[in-house]
């Protein structure tokens, strides 16, 4: 007896399974096909045939091309600035600086290649003077390729019709570079 009511049970459950799968799935298409709209409403260059963004070719979008860009030496003395006002302002300046503060701070003071503020602004005029934008210019000025085929390994954007640098071009800009680095 227990064994026919389990197989009543199984065999009513699959059929409320099998009703629910069936008469649901237009549900779930519809609910999809609503779900779909909305994000090409609120997202519609994902969804549309526009071009993706690619730094490669320096389709970066609007914002970030006419945006100011700073180096990692620049972000450090700027932050290394703020520290030293926080800590003349408290006598406990680590109740003043919250940790993500810290973080950043140590990160850019890692990673900066320049640690003089002369040597900064000498990098940026010497890659200003190639009319980069402040994209590549800070890419160039935070990874410090040596070669030109480094150099536009980094930033394919230097070798763009229209404004293509030559590789002495480029090798130049990058012995300068290296030059205010040695005599830092």
């Amino acid at each position: 007896m227990s064994s026919c009511l389990n197989f009543y049970n199984c065999s009513t459950s699959l059929r409320w399974l099998n009703k629910f799968l069936f008469t649901s799935a237009p549900l779930l298409e519809k609910e999809r096909r609503e779900e779909k709209e909305k994000l090409r409403i609120r997202f519609p260059s994902a969804m549309s045939g526009e071009e993706e963004e690619n730094a490669a070719e320096l389709k970066i979008g609007d914002e970030f091309l006419k945006a100011k860009c700073l180096m990692n030496c620049e972000v450090s003395l700027i932050l290394e600035h703020k520290y030293e006002q926080l800590q003349q302002v408290s006598e406990d300046p680590m109740n003043q600086v919250s940790q993500v503060f810290e973080k950043s701070l140590q990160y850019v003071k890692r990673f900066s290649r320049y640690k003089n503020p002369d040597a900064v602004r000498q990098v940026r005029e010497i890659l200003s003077r190639h009319q980069l934008t402040e994209f590549e210019l800070c890419v160039l000025g935070n990874l410090c390729p040596e070669t030109a085929e480094e150099a536009v390994a980094m930033v394919p954007s230097l070798k763009t019709k229209g404004r293509a640098h030559s590789d002495e071009a480029i090798e130049k800009m990058l012995n300068d570079l290296s030059l205010v680095k040695r005599f830092e």
